[in-house]
């Protein structure tokens, strides 16, 4: 069981978020370290926004290896360092993210593992009995 809730008592999110999400017994967790901008080839684009993008596909790919999906995220954390084009940023988590709607913090930070890196996204999914529900 998965209960997504915006409690009444609570502004509403400001963007494609969800307040909470309780999940029930009987389900597996996944736990995702911080994943970066970096490709596969080990290469890192400049754009902080184009990080992002690499850094959800790498999300993505691990989801994947575990037997899941975009739809399994419950919380997503993402840290970003220095001024990030809000609009690219926005539209690269609705276009990886759809109608999906998991808890997520945003931080701005001062630095990552290595100067080059520019975002770094961090997530939990849990992938249960199918029943999900919004209230």
């Amino acid at each position: 069981m998965k209960i997504e809730r915006n409690p009444r008592e609570v502004h509403a999110p400001v963007a494609a978020y969800t307040h909470q999400i309780e999940v029930g017994p009987g389900g597996r967790w996944l736990v995702l370290s911080g994943q970066i901008g970096m490709r596969v080839d080990g290469s890192v684009p400049d754009s902080a926004v184009e990080q992002i993008a690499v850094a959800l596909e790498n999300v993505r790919h691990n989801l994947s290896a575990a037997g899941m999906s975009v739809a399994d995220l419950v919380k997503v954390t993402v840290y970003l360092v220095g001024e990030v084009d809000n609009e690219g940023r926005r539209a690269a988590f609705a276009e990886f993210f759809g109608s999906h709607s998991p808890c997520m913090t945003l931080m701005y930070v001062s630095g990552l593992a290595s100067p080059a890196f520019r975002v770094e996204i961090d997530a939990m999914a849990w992938s249960g009995d199918g029943d999900k529900e919004r209230r």
